[in-house]
């Protein structure tokens, strides 16, 4: 029989499109997928339940495998907190898994970095069956002047020139220990694993990338954003719909799935 995860802490992992609500975080109007979660999750435990995330997503953005910590009020097998909560829920949000964890862990301090994925179509025409999943441009894009912008990320930097206006982070500075850019048929794929992000981080990124990316600005334009710390030296906010959190990684000993069924339909 599965471990039960009665009166002990335990994890999940929730994959959902971002398209109809208001963001992850609880906001009065009851629209965002957090309120979603709990109110599902409370109904489920027949008393209220709070959540706390790993990464806070903007509207428009999707979750592959956001995770989530909360105290078990009431005894039932892991397996139950997931087909239970499922239950609750609205279509395109899903608990996909249920692990009991360490009373010390946290869904947030205990990540050891992040990974988001942006999806675009390079197409002369707009998206249809992909509308709100992916973002669009009309314009050819040169992959190799993109990669040699990004590589100017790599590394811990003060990401002020990405950082939205209201980010309530305590420092701007990160670490980007990754960012690998690849085209699959007319989408583009670019993957950005960092220790963590501040607001609207990828989607100011994007911006700058997609710019190099269509002649607008040379590569070592990136450079020179970066070292100015200044958001108004950077390119436009691009558009959330391609944008999709791919989730926290933890160290092994917490036993927690960073794959999902969700992550294999991406291009």
């Amino acid at each position: 029989m599965a471990e039960s995860a009665a009166g002990r802490r335990i994890a999940l992992g929730i994959a959902y499109r971002g398209g109809a609500y208001h963001g992850w975080q609880s906001q009065p109007d009851g629209c965002t997928v957090q309120d979603h979660l709990e109110r599902a999750l409370s109904s489920f435990a027949a008393q209220p339940v709070a959540t706390l995330c790993a990464g806070r997503t903007d509207a428009g953005v999707h979750g592959l495998n956001q995770v989530v910590h909360l105290d078990a009020p009431v005894e039932r097998e892991p397996f139950s907190w997931v087909r239970g909560t499922n239950r609750f829920l609205p279509p395109d949000i899903a608990v996909q898994w249920c692990r009991p964890v360490a009373d010390h862990f946290h869904a947030r301090a205990s990540a050891r970095g992040r990974r988001y994925r942006y999806v675009l179509l390079e197409s002369p025409v707009r998206p249809a069956l992909e509308q709100g999943l992916c973002g669009w441009v009309f314009r050819p894009l040169d992959g190799d002047a993109m990669r040699q912008a990004a590589a100017a990320l790599i590394g811990e930097h003060d990401f002020s020139s990405f950082r939205a206006a209201d980010c309530q982070a305590a420092s701007p500075v990160k670490t980007m220990r990754a960012i690998e850019i690849q085209r699959r048929g007319a989408y583009w794929r670019f993957d950005f694993d960092a220790s963590a992000f501040v607001y609207h981080m990828v989607r100011n990124i994007m911006g700058c990338l997609v710019a190099v990316g269509q002649g607008g600005r040379p590569p070592s334009w990136m450079a020179e954003v970066r070292d100015a710390r200044s958001r108004s030296a950077a390119a436009p906010t691009f558009a959330a719909e391609g944008l999709y959190f791919v989730g926290p990684y933890y160290d092994a000993g917490h036993g927690l799935p960073e794959h999902t069924p969700a992550q294999d339909w991406l291009p």
